[in-house]
């Protein structure tokens, strides 16, 4: 894999649970990396240990102002876009928040990003954009309603880049990522992910809730995999590897109900009384989809996507992450 060296490049979103892994992993190989986050969901703390870095600029700053955006983008060779209102349940409980932050704050980035003359524009979408389609494994053309506000956001931000290529030849690659996991991912939120919130109920003895039975599934993604991606879409000079959205995942599935006992059985290795916590099961969630299992032919293919981790190395390392970090 070409690494990414040398390039001042901009993170939206960088103090968030993977843009604060992408910000660390791009300073390794000397990038000039600007940090652009309002801090409404990411963190301070996750990016305090790259702030030394005579490489790191923070910009305390919000995707909603343009000029905020053309300040980050100023000189820029690449943007990385993952700011975003994520969440599903988020969006259905307050869409027009998720429309401004996800639509007219991409659009603000967009427009700086061609305005200064970057070279590509690398962005984070999203499985929830496959909606109601219930093809498996999902393949990057074949897409179906949305089924919640967030979903819709992602759809047209895939089309604005669309257009901005386009009508103003600037080129991008949307990667659409499938449940993301690992190092900083949030347990606090009232919207955190499902592993944070499981493992959080795990350690302190309390009982997961599962999502109804425990038979959805999906195509859980460790956060070193989505690095990997990144970077790929940042280097390839494959120019028919442009211009166009990839699935970001592993290939493969697992249910809710695997998924607790995975954690169970991992986490119980640092303290025994785990492996007694009891699994509970709720409702169903509003907006949710049965399954969801990526192909990454198309990846693979375009780009030399290879997954470094499988589900279950990628829940060691993380829950030895949370193990020291909780």
């Amino acid at each position: 894999m070409t690494i990414l060296s040398n390039k001042k490049v901009v993170v939206t979103g960088g103090a968030g649970f993977i843009g604060s892994n992408l910000c660390e992993y791009l300073l390794k190989y000397n990038n000039k990396v600007v940090c652009l986050d309002n801090l409404s969901t990411g963190k301070v703390s996750n990016i305090e240990h790259l702030q030394s870095s005579g490489n790191f600029e923070f910009i305390l700053g919000d995707i909603r102002s343009l000029d905020i955006c053309q300040k980050a983008c100023k000189g820029a060779d690449i943007v990385f876009h993952e700011a975003a209102l994520g969440s599903v349940p988020r969006s259905v409980n307050d869409p027009i928040s998720t429309n401004a932050v996800n639509i007219s704050g991409s659009l603000n980035m967009l427009v700086a990003a061609r305005d200064e003359g970057v070279k590509r524009f690398v962005f984070a979408t999203s499985s929830s954009v496959y909606g109601d389609s219930e093809t498996l494994p999902k393949v990057e053309e074949q897409i179906g309603q949305p089924l919640s506000p967030y979903a819709l956001t992602k759809y047209v931000n895939e089309s604005y880049a669309r257009l901005f290529h386009d009508l103003y030849g600037m080129d991008y690659v949307g990667l659409r990522y499938f449940n993301v996991f690992g190092y900083r991912q949030d347990t606090e939120s009232v919207y955190a992910a499902v592993i944070p919130i499981f493992v959080k109920s795990l350690m302190q003895l309390h009982s997961p809730v599962i999502n109804g039975d425990g038979s959805y599934s999906r195509d859980f993604t460790f956060i070193d995999n989505v690095l990997q991606m990144n970077m790929l879409a940042a280097t390839t000079e494959n120019k028919s590897a442009l211009n166009t959205i990839y699935n970001v995942a592993c290939g493969d599935t697992t249910t809710l109900n695997d998924l607790a006992m995975y954690l169970k059985d991992i986490l119980s290795r640092y303290n025994p009384e785990i492996a007694h916590v009891e699994i509970l099961h709720g409702a169903n969630r509003k907006g949710d989809i049965p399954h969801s299992k990526a192909s990454i032919a198309k990846a693979e293919k375009m780009l030399g996507y290879h997954p470094e981790y499988n589900v279950r190395q990628g829940l060691e390392k993380a829950c030895e992450w949370y193990v020291k970090n909780l």
